[in-house]
């Protein structure tokens, strides 16, 4: 089993910029595909980022592309998803989540989730 938990979700203004990580736990991630996704309310639950076991493979929703950049510490047991040039559009809930073997933008195919953290831009 592993264990995800998120930090690093606050209140910002639009054009800011934040820091999210999410902390494993249980068993090393190290050879897991990492993701990010985010709910917002009233909405289904939508890929951020992934980064394969191998750091330099990432891949980014197109409507963070270029804003957002997710990497992983696998010493630390741990993945970052830095936010910048945020808008209130990004306001959600992000979850942090992990795969054993499955690198793409589908929720329901993730093996491990946090619990979450939230973001909330203010224009």
């Amino acid at each position: 089993q592993v264990q995800l938990v998120e930090s690093g979700g606050g209140l910002v203004q639009a054009g800011g910029s934040l820091r999210l990580s999410c902390a494993a736990s249980g068993r090393t991630i190290s050879t897991y595909i990492m993701g990010w996704f985010r709910q917002a309310p009233g909405k289904e639950r939508e890929f951020v980022a992934l980064i394969r076991w191998r750091a330099v493979s990432t891949y980014y929703a197109d409507s963070v592309k270029g804003r957002f950049t997710i990497s992983r510490d696998n010493a630390r047991n741990a993945v970052f998803l830095q936010m910048n040039g945020l808008n209130p559009e990004d306001t959600a809930v992000y979850f942090c989540a992990a795969s054993r073997n499955y690198d793409g933008s589908e929720a329901r195919r993730y093996d491990y989730w946090g619990q979450g953290t939230q973001v909330t831009v203010s224009s």
